[in-house]
This record gives structure tokens, sequence and C-alpha cells, in this order.
């Protein structure tokens, strides 16, 4: 998101970051927001429009929501509504981001946030490896409302709450699969703590010390703490397959051996 968005969307998060509202309802009214401006266009252009002053801007938001959401709720949105966009879908995607925010603070304040990040990545684990799990999730022609509860079965009581908001929020697959949806929630639980997430595939349990030492290896590199999601996966053979947002580090055996076959058939 660049421009005259991006301006907008900061200001959001910053309302959300001093927000003194219950963050974890926070967050799952901002969800319903997001959700709601997605099945109302009209809305959403009527919110986004340059041509109407903020004031009405606002006071149009305060008429459709005020008396749905908590007070703390409608003031994300009122900075929302006098926001300027470069799109009506960037405020939704926005409004979705400090939903994620919210669920973080109140992460951060039951003091779960290591717990947050473990977990989403272990359920994304877990749905990778389960075929008719991940097709109903990734489906998009089934709603969130119907995929709400199968998560809940399969999470409930096993996770953090905030977990369970991320996880039924990816569900809905607003912009983009369920999967790449989870992985960006991951990316944006891991920024707003200031670091990284590096998915890091080895062939054999990393140990204490070859973690540390990846860790600050990847930290000096992108100037950040770096969190580290381990997957083993025999088939590299050996050495690492590194992923930090869209770079791919692949220095596996299995990666070398293919680079040669290559060569050679060459």
């Amino acid at each position: 998101m660049r421009g005259v968005s991006a301006t907008s969307r900061e200001a959001v998060l910053d309302v959300v970051e001093r927000s003194t509202g219950e963050p974890g309802q926070l967050g799952d009214e901002l969800f319903s927001v997001a959700s709601a401006l997605d099945a109302t266009p009209s809305v959403r252009r009527m919110l986004t429009d340059p041509a109407t002053e903020p004031d009405a801007r606002s006071g149009m938001a305060a008429a459709v929501f005020g008396d749905k959401i908590a007070p703390a709720t409608l003031a994300v949105l009122d900075v929302a509504a006098r926001g300027r966009w470069a799109s009506s879908r960037d405020l939704t995607d926005t409004i979705e981001a400090a939903g994620v925010a919210a669920h973080v603070a109140a992460a951060s304040a039951a003091g779960t946030l290591d717990s947050l990040e473990d977990e989403l990545f272990e359920a994304g684990r877990l749905i990778r490896h389960e075929a008719d799990l991940r097709g109903v999730l990734g489906d998009r022609t089934i709603s969130a409302d119907r995929k709400a509860p199968l998560i809940e079965s399969i999470f409930g009581g096993k996770v953090t709450d905030a977990t369970l908001a991320l996880l039924k929020q990816a569900a809905a697959a607003r912009t983009g699969a369920f999967e790449s949806v989870l992985h960006r929630f991951a990316d944006e639980v891991a920024a707003r703590r200031d670091r990284v997430l590096a998915e890091v595939r080895s062939a054999y349990e990393l140990g204490d010390d070859e973690r540390r030492r990846l860790a600050q290896a990847l930290a000096a590199r992108y100037g950040r703490d770096v969190q580290l999601n381990v997957v083993v996966d025999p088939s590299i053979v050996g050495g690492l397959r590194v992923v930090v947002g869209d770079e791919v580090i692949d220095g596996s055996v299995a990666t070398r051996l293919e680079d040669v076959r290559r060569r050679l058939v060459g």
C-alpha cells in the first residue's frame, strides 16, 4: 500500500496502538466492520469518496456502524473514514490490518505474544498436511460463517483467543488464499514486534546453538530480530532453505544436486 493510502493506514494503526478499549473486542469488531464493508460496496465507496468532506464521511460511518460497535472501534473507523484512500479496497484491507493489530495488542496484554506466533505457525503446518481441511478452508464458495465453527471445533481450547480470532479471519480469505493470508497475518504479528519471520527448512531438527547462530546471522542481514519457524524436511537432504518474506535463501543439498543435474543435461 503506497501514497495517500499508506499515510491513512498508519494513522488508523496508530489509533489502535493508543486505544484504551478492550483490544480483543476491538479486533473482533474491526473484522466485522471489514466484512460489512466488503458486503456493501456502495458504503465503502461513499466512505472513500474524495469529493465528500471528511466530516461528512465520518458522520456516515457513525450513522451506519455507531450503534453496532463500541466507542473504541468507532474511534478507529472515524479516523479511517476521514483518511484519503487510493481505492476503496485499501480502506477495508486497513480495517482488517487494524483488527490484526488489536489482537496482537490483546496477546501482548495477556503475555501470550510468543504463543501467538508459535500457534499460527503450527496451525498453518497442520492445515497444510490435512488435505480435506485445507480444501474446505481454501474454498472461497464456502462462507466464513460456515468455516468458523470448523476452526472452533479443531482449535478451540487449544490455542489462545488471539490465535483463534486470526485463524477465523484468515478463513474469510478476503485478499487471497487462506494459507497466504495466514502467512501474512504471521508476518504482521512479527512486524508489530519489530522483527521478521523466517521459515527454515532443515533435514534435521536444529539444536539450540544452531538456532541461535542462524537467528543472529539473519538479524545481521535484515537489521531486526528474527523469529525462526523451523520445519524438518528430509527431502532437502542437507543444508538449509530459508524464506523471509519474498526472499528465498536456498542452500539445500537437494537444490544444489538439481542444479548440477540441469547443467549436465544442458
